[in-house]
């Protein structure tokens, strides 16, 4: 397996959150400013490819997305 992490240390995701960031058309952004399908998307081409995108967030270092996918 390959793993890429991307990683920030702002602000955390709320953990209520986190458990909807991959679901489609969700958005914490106001009507009319952006559709909630950017992770959705994401996740659903990793998945595609017999892989997995997580999120782990804290208040201590920030958020971190890691994809993992599988070498053949």
């Amino acid at each position: 397996r390959v793993q890429i992490a991307i990683a920030n240390n702002g602000a955390l995701i709320p953990e209520t959150i986190q458990t909807q960031i991959f679901d489609p058309f969700f958005t914490t952004k106001p009507v009319g400013k952006g559709t909630g399908l950017g992770l959705f998307i994401s996740h659903s081409i990793v998945q595609h490819h017999q892989g997995s995108l997580t999120v782990n967030s804290s208040a201590d270092t920030g958020t971190e997305f890691v994809i993992t996918l599988p070498v053949r």
